[in-house]
């Protein structure tokens, strides 16, 4: 069968969790942690061993390529077994070790899509400010090491824009008559590692105006574990980590006002203050944490990051409205209309409402400053915000999208293009070409 009649692959790997599944699919097949475990012994074993005995060097190699773990297995068996060590491939977005990477692609590809990589198409996603030569390894490791038949790599932000425009017009029964905005907004991914701001027009990424933001959801549960600490909480140090994550996920939520809701805890602390019990792994003695204003007081470093760092003020809500303004002066409009959030940090309760009246707030005093100093009446600007459930993985919905189309294969670079120009046909992305 035609490679091109079997449904693509859709890739979307994050320095948190990576997202794996067939394109057409509504969501991924499987949502794993991107982490490999790799057992070091036999690495250590093939050192010490001899030159002389080359069998044995060699045999040690082989086991080394083959005894490892990724996803929530790699998790279990590092903490079960002092074997194994923990190696993430990916940080702040960027593949720093495509040996890990690679390894991760091939238990994704045989052990849990269990397909034929040399009968399907694959879509990556790639970050907005990688490198050419990142995606050139990328092309390198599919084409060679997997025979894919065909590859296209795409940006994160521009799939994140068709997602929320594909999911939110499957809901509307009336189609949208402004076709040009379709695929006009900026897009704010925060996820676990390198959020950044991306203002798109008609498709293509303004790459002058990415603004990176420092902080993301890593850091969120970095600060819950540190209040928890300070506070006084027990809690054991090797699931220190992973239990504030599960408290960040499970009770925080975004404040429309830091100094009222510190005086509704204060006044009512047992209707606010929540309890998280679980059992040490350990010594299996059971034990409880109170979870009391680190509900509101992690996500607000985005609002106020001077918080956690004493190395960065610019709260989020200033640092999107410079992207716009940094931005051709006739999009600003349609992209202040059109502020699409992405990544599984952006899912807190409320916290598109809070974002939304921040920038409006900002917007609306230069809007009011610029009709007095120069008396003049400018129109107010609309500021809007746009959330749905599916911004967790609106990436890889985006991707299934896109490959869910017809145009998709004819966009793809094929195995007969790498083999005649090599792997330098993946190194530029087709949309950033309308603004450079």
């Amino acid at each position: 069968m035609d490679p091109s009649e079997r449904p693509a692959v859709v890739f979307d790997n994050g320095t948190g969790y990576s997202k794996l599944g067939f394109a057409g699919n509504s969501e991924p097949s499987f949502t794993i942690p991107t982490v490999v475990a790799v057992n070091e012994s036999f690495l250590d074993q093939s050192e010490q061993c001899s030159s002389a005995n080359w069998l044995a060097q060699y045999n040690a190699g082989v086991m080394a390529d083959l005894d490892f773990f990724i996803g929530d297995e790699a998790l279990s068996h590092f903490k079960s077994s002092g074997l194994y060590s923990l190696r993430s491939p990916i940080r702040h977005g960027q593949v720093n070790d495509w040996d890990t990477m690679e390894r991760f692609w091939q238990q994704s590809i045989f052990n849990y899509l269990r397909c034929n990589p040399e009968e399907h198409y694959f879509l990556l996603t790639d970050s907005p400010v990688s490198t050419p030569e990142s995606r050139e390894c990328m092309g390198e490791i599919m084409f060679e090491t997997f025979n894919v038949p065909g590859l296209y790599i795409s940006v994160q932000s521009v799939l994140s824009l068709s997602a929320g425009f594909a999911y939110l017009k499957s809901l509307s029964e009336e189609d949208s008559e402004d076709s040009v905005s379709d695929m006009t907004g900026v897009v704010v991914d925060i996820g676990d590692g390198a959020p950044h701001i991306v203002p798109v027009v008609n498709g293509y990424v303004i790459g002058s105006s990415i603004k990176s933001f420092p902080l993301s959801g890593s850091d969120v549960t970095q600060f819950v574990m540190q209040l928890l600490q300070e506070r006084g909480e027990l809690l054991p140090p090797d699931d220190a980590l992973d239990i504030a994550r599960r408290v960040k996920e499970t009770y925080c939520y975004t404040p429309s006002d830091i100094v009222k809701e510190f005086k509704k805890h204060d006044s009512k602390p047992s209707k606010y203050i929540k309890q998280w019990s679980a059992i040490k792994p350990k010594t299996g003695v059971p034990y409880t944490i109170d979870v009391g204003y680190e509900r509101f007081l992690g996500p607000e470093i985005f609002f106020h990051p001077e918080m956690y760092s004493a190395d960065f003020s610019t709260p989020l809500p200033e640092l999107i409205d410079s992207c716009v303004q940094s931005a051709p002066i006739d999009t600003r409009r349609a992209l202040y209309k059109n502020i699409v959030l992405s990544g599984g940090t952006t899912m807190f309760k409320d916290f598109h409402k809070r974002l939304q009246n921040n920038i409006k707030k900002i917007v609306d005093e230069r809007v009011a400053e610029t009709n007095a100093h120069h008396r003049v009446e400018v129109k107010p600007v609309e500021v809007n915000v746009v959330t749905h459930p599916i911004q967790s993985y609106a990436v890889w919905f985006g991707g299934s999208v896109a490959a869910s189309s017809h145009e998709f294969f004819e966009c793809c670079h094929t195995k007969e293009d790498y083999e005649e120009h090599g792997a330098s046909i993946c190194r530029t992305s087709t949309v950033f070409k309308g603004m450079y």
